[in-house]
């Protein structure tokens, strides 16, 4: 019997440590700018005290947010995406002045329609974040955009 429960405590033990941090969650949504013109928004809802990273880090930070939009003869890119204002200040774990975002950050693209049917941009986010106590690995998202 003793070590049955010894058994279920390790086993408990093992599943508690082996949780996957997941802090940030995508949504998105698409803004009508024209009949000709939109904007895809990608919004991050960033938990507790973790923070993402803009898409302009010096070299030797972290790994910047990018975005990589699949080709469509849908639609044409017009410019690059930006991104929100966020917050700037010395990053200790860098050792460097690094912008970053808390709690939610918005990225857009504007695109150019080439026709007036509804159509689907696919495209994928690959980012970073870290808290006072450590950094996780870039992960890579996929994200739709619901044109109509």
């Amino acid at each position: 019997m003793k070590n049955i429960v010894y058994l279920f405590l390790m086993l408990f033990s093992v599943q508690v440590f082996s949780q996957i941090h997941d802090p940030v969650k995508w949504k998105t949504s698409v803004n009508k700018i024209s009949n000709i013109e939109y904007e895809l928004v990608a919004t991050a809802n960033i938990q507790g005290e973790w923070h993402l990273y803009s898409q302009n880090i010096p070299k030797g930070g972290p790994e910047p947010t990018s975005f990589i939009f699949e080709g469509s003869s849908d639609y044409m890119k017009r410019g690059n995406t930006s991104e929100g204002p966020g917050h700037e200040a010395h990053d200790k774990t860098f050792n460097m002045r690094i912008k970053y975002f808390a709690k939610t950050a918005d990225f857009k693209q504007r695109i150019r329609v080439k026709n007036k049917n509804p159509f689907k941009v696919n495209a994928v986010v690959e980012f970073m974040v870290c808290n006072d106590i450590q950094c996780l690995p870039s992960k890579e998202v996929d994200l739709v955009f619901d044109v109509k």
